[in-house]
């Protein structure tokens, strides 16, 4: 029987992108991530509040009430370390008509990277 001192990282390398095939898990909505940073850092609203604009303010965004402003996102990201994808991403709201979803599509170079970055919105 041949073994190889690398043998154990392509296993472990094959079991990693079957997981991510087989049981992709979903990104966190921004909300979650933002709660995720608080819990991880130990903070309340009213100490994140000023990334916000007010304990009002945050207290709307983390109960849905309102969105994530560009501002926001910037400071949190900046101060909190928190990754802009986590922030922007799960915005389900923003979706494109469906004529202008068609048109954008019928160019073939973004339909093929939408369709190699499995994009949930195709």
């Amino acid at each position: 029987m041949i073994c190889s001192a690398n043998s154990g990282s392509f296993s472990s390398l094959l079991v990693e992108k079957y997981e991510q095939e087989n049981y992709p898990t979903e990104a966190p909505t921004p909300i979650e991530a933002i709660k995720f940073r608080m819990e991880q850092m130990n903070l309340k609203q009213s100490d994140i509040a000023p990334l916000f604009g007010g304990k009002t303010r945050v207290s709307e965004v983390l109960n849905g009430k309102r969105s994530l402003t560009l501002k926001m996102i910037t400071l949190l990201n900046r101060y909190l370390g928190i990754p802009l994808e986590s922030l922007v991403k799960g915005n389900k709201e923003l979706i494109l008509e469906p004529e202008k979803k068609e048109k954008l599509l019928s160019i073939s170079s973004i339909k093929e990277y939408l369709l190699n970055s499995r994009a949930p919105f195709l």
